[in-house]
């Protein structure tokens, strides 16, 4: 990965530059545009551009935006990506995946595409359309997009060459399993931003930035981008920011777009940093929400980010350890060296035509009660280092999760209320615990018992989702297809997820035979509160022996086909939290060995019992 990198860079680096530092000021030119105008791809409406758009696309084949696709079309309408115009074309994105370059030799790293399925991709090639109607989640018209190109990209390419290759990234596993196989590329004439109902005075476009800038009479802006909450080494970096110069100031510019999973809701973030803002001087520190997807990508994400804040019309860029890093894999590996995303966009920065202000890890000195950077410790009068502190990330979720104490040195409490109110101690969230394994292999039997049990000893309340209960109420249209089965899984997942996101414990009892959906449901669910997976690991002569049903007799004799187990795969989970062998395991041990993983995460509390007497 850092070779590649590193060989990108020195290829960069050897391109002339497009604005030098000398030339930053509050007219720096937008990215890329030959008259150094943002790129307006919106027609006023109401106009005879937006009425003729709208009369010439009514018949228009359409095609409904997700949530990253929703996100990177507000920012190309909106100069937010300038010099774009549109979805990239397979030229514009082939020469941006080699080379970090667009056709005209513009510096851009990162691939900005429309993908859709294979389906859809036949679908528009077989009508002829010239012309699309992108619609976003509620199916208000966004914008009409010319369809120029239609291709299929080489993924494994696309995976190695922007994100380094690791099938653990997020960003490649969302390119791998959630992204179509076809890009199509083409311009965009917008009918109207996606509409937004949160934080309506702090959604500023570029243009609206640069105003405010031009208002406030600021021509040196350095920006800094978030996507957590801010602590007191981000605002102590963010301060160093400001003592650059006498005439720096600030633009704090958190996502509220998509981040990694995992992360805190964009909720949360902004309302962890007003509630600092009093902190920094008022006349030079301004707010403004950011409507981008992350792709998580280190070294091109830094370079991709420092375009982006050009746009917006800030001369300079905060860049810190790991920034815009999706963090390491499961075996420990960190995606990206720590200093791998500073030092590609200094790299290259004088291609950009932005200042990149480096800053160390702030670390925390208890002996004099501030913030030094990790490379810049004051030795103490014994001649060595000052002691420090700091917390990781991880940490401070641990102790989210258990409720311990977050110091003040490492966060004001007022952040730290704000953050227990939206990420409670386990004992207080809700939690989805979802059983799957073979029919007959126990699992409604262990679910119910388990219901009355958790009833006893807590106070939340308790769902269960048995799966032949969902076949008959809310799947009673969906066959044993595999495409049904997925659904059925898909949509215990959702509810189950809405139990969990009301506080409540939801216990779901179907076979899941497919990873796939599995992974949907577990996903869906930990973005609202505990997932516990319990995999009753019955044989398949066990089950047919415990058959009350007749099934698998039926399925033997041909009688009914499609039967998990017989012939229909089941896919045995790899890494369930909980494993439970029901073959020599009474109901009640089986109940106890979940009630033991709920005990041991903190999600009931044992009573402790009280001498009332």
């Amino acid at each position: 990965m850092q070779s590649s990198i590193s060989k990108l860079m020195r290829r960069t680096a050897s391109r002339p530059a497009l604005f030098t530092a000398s030339r930053l000021s509050f007219s720096l030119p937008a990215h890329g545009t030959p008259d150094g105008e943002l790129v307006n791809r919106l027609y006023a409406k109401g106009s005879p551009e937006w009425n003729d758009l709208k009369n010439s696309s009514d018949a228009a084949m359409e095609l409904s935006l997700n949530h990253r696709q929703t996100c990177d079309i507000e920012l190309l309408l909106n100069g937010g990506f300038s010099p774009l115009t549109g979805f990239m074309t397979s030229s514009e994105y082939n020469g941006v995946v080699n080379n970090m370059h667009l056709p005209d030799g513009t510096i851009w790293p990162m691939p900005i595409t429309l993908d859709v399925s294979e389906e859809k991709a036949l679908e528009i090639e077989k009508s002829g359309a010239k012309m699309l109607v992108l619609r976003d989640g509620e199916h208000n018209p966004i914008a009409v997009l010319d369809v120029e190109d239609i291709w299929r990209p080489n993924k494994q390419i696309e995976a190695e060459a922007v994100f380094g290759g690791d099938g653990e990234h997020p960003a490649i596993q969302y390119l791998m399993n959630s992204a179509g196989n076809m890009y199509i590329g083409g311009k965009l004439h917008g009918f109207q931003l996606p509409p937004h109902y949160d934080y309506a005075e702090l959604r500023k476009t570029p243009q609206e930035v640069r105003s405010m800038f031009a208002a406030k009479g600021w021509s040196k802006i350095s920006a800094f981008q978030t996507r957590n909450p801010m602590h007191r080494a981000h605002i102590e970096l963010t301060k160093k920011a400001l003592e650059v110069s006498p005439d720096m100031n600030l633009l704090i510019h958190p996502v509220v777009g998509m981040t990694k999973p995992g992360d805190v809701d964009h909720h949360t973030r902004v309302k962890c940093i007003n509630a600092v803002l009093p902190t920094y001087p008022q006349d030079r520190t301004a707010l403004s929400v950011f409507p981008l997807a992350m792709r998580m990508g280190g070294p091109r994400e830094a370079i991709w980010h420092c375009l982006i804040r050009k746009n917006y019309g800030c001369t300079h860029f905060i860049l810190g350890r790991d920034h815009a890093g999706p963090g390491s894999n499961s075996k420990g590996d960190d995606f990206y060296g720590p200093y791998d995303a500073r030092d590609a966009a200094v790299s290259a920065a004088a291609e950009t035509g932005m200042n990149c202000l480096s800053f160390e890890m702030q670390v925390y000195s208890p002996d004099d009660d501030c913030y030094y950077p990790s490379n810049d410790v004051p030795v103490g009068k014994d001649g060595a280092p000052k002691k420090v502190l700091k917390l990781s990330g991880t940490e401070v979720r641990k102790r989210l999760k258990t409720g311990e104490e977050i110091p003040a040195w490492f966060s004001y409490p007022a952040v730290v209320d704000i953050l227990r109110n939206a990420h409670p101690p386990n004992h207080k969230k809700g939690v989805t615990i979802f059983f799957t394994g073979l029919s007959g292999s126990g699992k409604s039997t262990i679910a119910n018992a388990l219901c009355e049990k958790l009833m006893e000893v807590q106070e939340r309340r308790v769902s269960i989702l048995d799966g032949d209960y969902m076949r008959k109420l809310v799947s009673s249209e969906l066959g044993f297809s595999e495409e049904h089965r997925n659904l059925n899984i898909k949509r215990i997942g959702f509810i189950s997820s809405l139990v969990a996101r009301s506080g409540g414990l939801a216990i779901a009892a179907p076979i899941a035979p497919y990873k796939v959906s599995r992974d949907f449901v577990r996903e869906t669910c930990e973005a609202e509160g505990g997932y516990i997976e319990c995999y009753v690991a019955a044989s398949l002569d066990l089950c047919e022996q415990r058959d009350k049903k007749g099934l698998y007799a039926k399925a033997r004799k041909g009688i009914i086909k499609g039967m998990t187990g017989v012939d229909d795969p089941y896919e045995e989970p790899k890494n369930p939290e909980i494993r439970i062998e029901t073959g020599n395991l009474s109901v009640a041990e089986a109940v106890d060995q979940v009630m033991d993983y709920l005990y041991a995460e903190g999600y009931i509390l044992r009573e402790k019992k009280e001498n009332l007497l």
